[in-house]
């Protein structure tokens, strides 16, 4: 044993001096594992290993084994979803592991989308915090939650860019802008993966959905897509690369296709893009149904036929589903599949349970002792809390009705401001909403229920069938049976008694996320009768929204005196607000999705290209406008005030020209103009005033936060590069050209100032 110990030490220096890397040792050993594994299994083994079901057998009517636990035993299962808890995932691993033939263990993957068992606010919110530290904190102790509870695969980060808010998906993104979807997709990743995977508080990230999901028609959810490859390249596809630089092990498939091929047969996609192109080593795994989906797509003619062009296209894995294990055979036998595909697949997705460490122990060091300790630990929801304070965005507060004065009575209204399970958001997984921290229950807690005044004001909806929908799935809405007038009336007589009133409103859980998309994103009807009634009171009134997209505040941002956009804001969530609302904590939060004035301007972004006939004034008409609104968003990409003000000058470019292989230093000058410390999150946008295609009229190109005491000032400090200025030209390439740039410094995509620089050939 010391001898070879003594031999391995000498092996490793001698490739460390020769400049070989550890881990190609590392993946000689893997491989040669995997390469006498795979030298005993039957055809039949390695097509199982290909093939994922649900523990709840759950949804879109696929035929399923009636006994998954048979299928194990038989070599026919490589993954599970929707399992975990130590209990079912030990017991479901003893079969894989001791009653199979090869015991390869199985790989057990969940939906762990804004945190586990401690739930984290919505990605959307997350986002909004500017915070890639702090994010990858939380997708951290997501994964040392989802591990501690058996699980080793999270189908996450969302990555999708998203422009349209009738998207219900949104929710799951991090919005508008590819650049800094890029950055947020590489801090989850790193969050969930760690630097070793075989770590078992760590678990493997897998980058959603490949590709264009958020560019759907109508933005409705599953729809087509039909973009240029230009679009695809330069807003689409960047942050997958970026998930794929981080080192994330598995990709998803999107549902929908792009220019009449859907994704999960698009061999374009997933190998000369994927493979080719990017290098992508890990393995690909179809979403829910999506091979068997095919058929209606109108691409397949049968299973048979779907299973062919999803494994020839490259998806590695089945989700929920025996297409492959009931098909994949026999198209080998007929010459349709090369069993070298199959081979391929099946390497990657041992290679993936070798990294994290399942040969060497299948269970993971799990236990129901581990989960306890692990599972919400006090660090988690103070983590949580803090997450949730930074995705908080102060949309409007005139007169400084923010933050509530002390000694103040509040009068606490609406059908939000009470509800736990909205709290959490949906995507919420093994999160228990009945845990959760409500507005009314942090506001209590914090401001002392004596000052406090509650009424609930009225239901979420008054549209009985939309309600008996969303309670069909986990809504858990009850219905007050008053009347609307009645409750308006109880809601106006507790204002009356009280000096200000914060009013929470918006969506339920349901009205947003996967299959709830919607035409019309506005607070519901019935919901705005009771804001309009306590506008007549001429009281203080402060909207603090609940939601999971951007919604049309036209009449809303007139009503109410102040808006905070709160979101889903998870367990800790009630605290949250409370800590805002009382100026605990100044908010700090910048949106990264823009707030149409209209459903009628959607798609709206910050980052549109100029038309031929832009818009200079207002009173033009032959331009490319409106005739009954702005072009502009009602709160742009990258908007959020602050409880201080922050005042910008002294913009400083380091040279007027720079060549290829030169920097441009950008300094600015930000000021705590206000009365108490906050912290500013200071954004750098580019815009190309002349290229061979037309290019956006901004493009967000760095951001830095800095806190900053009342008064005092910090000179704030950019670097630019030619990767920066890189874009895909007329042939696609990735490239700068030689022209004028245009520099944006400020804090948010509408008010900023500005200088030019010149790239020189």
């Amino acid at each position: 044993m010391l001898r070879s110990t003594f031999q391995f030490c000498q092996v490793a220096l001698l490739l460390l001096s020769s400049g070989a890397p550890i881990a190609a040792l590392s993946d000689q050993k893997m491989n040669r594992f995997i390469d006498q594994l795979m030298s005993q299994m039957t055809l039949e083994e390695k097509i199982g290993q290909m093939t994922q079901y649900s523990a709840n057998m759950a949804q879109t009517g696929v035929n399923l084994p009636q006994n998954y636990e048979r299928e194990v035993l038989r070599g026919r299962v490589g993954s599970i979803f929707n399992a975990y808890t130590p209990e079912f995932t030990l017991k479901m691993q003893r079969l894989a592991v001791e009653q199979t033939r090869l015991k390869i263990p199985l790989l057990y993957g969940f939906d762990v989308v804004h945190g586990h068992r401690t739930v984290f606010p919505i990605p959307l919110a997350e986002s909004s915090s500017w915070d890639l530290h702090l994010m990858q904190a939380t997708a951290r102790i997501a994964a040392a939650e989802a591990a501690a509870d058996g699980l080793h695969w999270t189908f996450a980060p969302m990555v999708d860019v998203a422009r349209d808010p009738r998207w219900g998906r949104v929710s799951e993104s991090t919005g508008e802008d590819p650049w800094l979807n890029s950055l947020i997709a590489a801090a989850r990743v790193r969050g969930f993966q760690g630097e070793v995977l075989s770590d078992p508080t760590r678990v493997m990230a897998c980058v959603k959905h490949f590709a264009a999901y958020g560019a759907a028609e109508g933005g409705r959810d599953y729809n087509v897509v039909d973009i240029s490859k230009r679009e695809l390249f330069e807003t689409y596809l960047p942050p997958f690369l970026a998930a794929i630089k981080a080192g994330v092990g598995s990709l998803m498939t999107a549902f929908n296709d792009i220019s009449g091929v859907p994704a999960t047969a698009d061999g374009w996609l997933l190998r000369d893009i994927l493979r080719d192109r990017w290098g992508f080593t890990g393995f690909v795994v179809s979403d829910y149904t999506a091979i068997p989906e095919l058929i209606p797509h109108g691409v397949a003619s049968n299973l048979e036929h779907a299973a062919e062009l999803a494994i020839n296209a490259g998806v590695d894995m089945e989700m929920q589903g025996s297409t492959y294990i009931d098909h994949v055979e026999n198209l080998i036998r007929s010459g349709r599949v090369n069993v070298k595909t199959v081979d391929e697949a099946v390497r990657r997705l041992l290679a993936a349970k070798y990294k994290l460490g399942l040969f060497d122990d299948p269970y993971r060091n799990v236990s129901k002792e581990r989960a306890a300790r692990v599972l919400m630990a006090p660090t988690h929801l103070q983590v949580a809390r803090q997450m949730a304070r930074k995705s908080i965005v102060l949309l409007k507060n005139d007169k400084q009705v923010l933050p509530i004065k002390a000694g103040e009575k509040i009068a606490l209204i609406g059908p939000l401001a009470d509800r736990k399970r909205d709290m959490i958001g949906n995507w919420s997984g093994a999160g228990d909403w009945r845990i959760a921290v409500s507005l009314r229950d942090g506001l209590s807690e914090a401001y002392g229920s004596k000052r406090l005044n509650y009424a609930r004001g009225s239901n979420i909806l008054e549209d009985r069938d939309l309600l008996a929908f969303l309670n069909q799935h986990g809504g858990e809405i009850d219905i007050d049976p008053r009347s609307p007038a009645e409750m308006i009336r109880e809601a106006v007589s507790v204002a009356k008694r009280s000096d200000v009133i914060v009013v929470a409103l918006g969506e339920t859980q349901g009205m947003s996320g996967e299959a709830a998309s919607r035409t019309q994103i506005r607070v519901p009807e019935n919901q705005l009768l009771l804001l309009r009634a306590l506008r007549t009171l001429n009281k203080p009134i402060v909207l603090v929204l609940m939601n999971g997209r951007p919604l049309v505040l036209e009449e809303e941002s007139q009503l109410a005196d102040a808006i905070l956009e709160t979101w889903f804001l998870g367990t800790q969530g009630g605290h949250a607000i409370a800590d805002i609302l009382l100026g605990r904590e100044n908010p700090s939060g910048k949106l990264t999705m823009s707030f149409p004035r209209d459903e009628g301007q959607i798609p709206v972004y910050y980052s549109h290209r100029n038309t031929g006939r832009p818009q200079l004034s207002g009173g033009d008409r032959w331009v490319s406008r409106y005739i009954d609104s702005a072009n502009e968003p009602l709160y742009p990409f990258g908007w959020g005030l602050s409880y201080t003000q922050f005042e910008y000058s002294d913009l400083q470019l380091s040279a007027g020209a720079i060549k290829p292989d030169q920097k441009l230093v950008v300094n600015v000058t930000v000021s705590n103009a206000g009365s108490r410390a906050g912290e500013e999150t200071v954004q750098l946008y580019i815009r190309d005033l002349v290229g061979s295609i037309t290019r956006p009229l901004k493009q967000l190109r760095g951001f830095k936060k800095v806190y900053l005491e009342a008064g005092k000032s910090q000179t704030v400090q950019f670097e630019l590069t030619l990767e920066d200025l890189k874009f895909y030209n007329r042939k696609l390439t990735f490239a700068a050209e030689p022209g004028d740039f245009e520099v944006m410094v400020g804090g948010n995509s509408k008010e900023f100032l500005k200088s030019n620089f010149r790239l020189t050939d």
